[in-house]
């Protein structure tokens, strides 16, 4: 049975478990626009957005400048079209093409090139692998930059971050060199409770940041860019020329308001968890990083991905429990899942799934 058929019925049938050491089960679509009418109620929305102005839209932009300490937020459809944005104004504002990132950033990784293609953009790499971005490596770049980007965390790494200590050299290299410092926070709020800091504070450290809103806040869809008045601004006019300005977004912008509400006080009981977890595992099986930095991380083991993804359905069917799908790495026997640990694990116990997922590779 080829590899993608057994990836896929591993996720179908996580989808189906309340529970889950991975992920989250959607639910109905039925079942979430009901949530999204009871949370109207609520939180007392009773008026549409248009084309991005007015209802959930503003109430979530405002949310967003309160919790970051910043002076304006915008609203968008996709964290590709506003990260392209972003870097879009920061690179006129510098009159340079050149952006300083991981050679892991999501832009390059899973864009299909799209901030090179339609912006002209000129890449160079700020780390290579599994490291985050210090004021070092900064240094090590010389010319002119028209911005530089910090994904934290780094997904592509096990969700890596560097130290607060080393953001704050980042972030006052950038500025003794006159760059602006864009942070792509698609998981800023999984990353707040490594730092111990409040948002405003890890917002203070960039010229620009991203959020996103379907991942840990488990939104239908959407992100927005944070910073300056005349940043916002500018971006603005990119999400139109983008054709991000869509009629209506208030469906978007409520569920975000819901992840806000209801999920993001319990992040720092799933990082608790994914660290209990990962304490757990036998040395078989090894967790990157090896005290996860967030609720989400990658497992590395020997073994054959279709054996153990076959292991995996019966697993899942016989416990009633979400498990991640394993995958194939470059190192032949090796194999690699990831695991996004969400409040649908916190009634599990953790070592007892460490066990569970560990035995499916060893056995």
């Amino acid at each position: 049975m080829p590899s993608e058929e057994l990836v896929s019925r591993v996720r179908a049938a996580a989808r189906g478990c309340e529970t889950a050491v991975s992920g989250r089960s959607p639910g109905s679509p039925a079942e979430a626009f009901a949530a999204l009418a009871q949370a109207c109620e609520e939180l007392g929305l009773d008026a549409w957005d248009t084309y991005g102005d007015g209802g959930a839209v503003t109430r979530l932009e405002e949310d967003l400048q309160e919790r970051f300490g910043v002076e304006a937020a915008v609203f968008f459809p996709s964290g590709v079209m506003a990260q392209q944005a972003a870097l879009r104004v920061h690179c006129d504002r510098a009159g340079s093409r050149r952006v300083a990132m991981p050679d892991l950033s999501h832009l390059l990784v899973h864009e299909e090139d799209g901030p090179r293609i339609l912006h002209g953009l000129e890449v160079s790499f700020l780390t290579r692998g599994f490291e985050t971005p210090t004021a070092a490596h900064l240094d090590a770049l010389p010319r002119r930059l028209g911005a530089v980007l910090a994904e934290l965390p780094l997904r592509d790494a096990g969700c890596l971050l560097p130290t607060w200590e080393q953001l704050a050299e980042l972030s006052a290299a950038c500025r003794s060199r006159g760059v602006p410092l864009h942070v792509d926070g698609a998981r800023i709020w999984e990353a707040q409770p490594w730092f111990d800091r409040p948002l405003s504070e890890i917002a203070s450290h960039a010229d620009s940041l991203y959020v996103s809103f379907y991942k840990g806040l488990a939104g239908l869809a959407g992100a927005a860019l944070l910073g300056s008045q005349d940043f916002v601004a500018e971006a603005r006019l990119w999400r139109r020329r983008l054709g991000g300005t869509i009629f209506r977004t208030t469906a978007e912008a409520v569920s975000a308001l819901i992840g806000l509400r209801d999920l993001v006080p319990l992040i720092p009981d799933t990082v608790a968890w994914a660290r209990a977890f990962a304490a757990a595992l036998p040395a078989q099986v090894s967790a990157q990083p090896g005290v996860p930095q967030t609720n989400q991380f990658l497992l590395y083991a020997d073994g054959d991905a279709d054996l153990v993804n076959e292991r995996t359905v019966d697993a899942i069917d016989e416990h009633g429990v979400g498990l991640p799908a394993w995958f194939p790495t470059h190192q032949p026997r090796r194999i690699q899942c990831e695991v996004v640990v969400t409040p649908a694990a916190l009634g599990l116990d953790p070592a007892a799934m460490a066990v569970l997922v560990a035995g499916l590779v060893t056995a």
